[in-house]
């Protein structure tokens, strides 16, 4: 199970990101934050302090926001990482296409 709590909406739209973020409910997921992101485009900072699992469906899901976001000229960052959720990302070598802060 995860959720999501938005904790700021401007200049960036800042998201906190808990529990399982997994194949089962990735496209739930991706919908939620694509609704927050077209109400009030703005680049968007994930915090993943809280954040436990991830799997490959989600790194894929993190690529398609940050698509989203780059067609409008904005970013997207990932803070807080665990160091072996970060090590999935650079393994994928995901690192190089999106900001990842700790």
């Amino acid at each position: 199970m995860q959720e999501i709590k938005v904790l700021e909406t401007s200049p960036a739209l800042v998201v906190a990101l808990s529990g399982d973020i997994a194949a089962e409910n990735a496209d739930e997921f991706y919908a939620e934050i694509k609704a927050l992101y077209e109400r009030a485009p703005a680049d968007i900072v994930f915090e993943c302090e809280a954040l436990s699992f991830i799997d490959s469906t989600t790194l894929g899901t993190f690529v398609k926001i940050l698509k989203l976001v780059r067609t409008d000229g904005r970013n997207m960052k990932l803070k807080g990482l665990s160091p072996r959720l970060k090590k999935l990302f650079v393994i994928c070598a995901l690192d190089t296409i999106m900001e990842i802060e700790g």
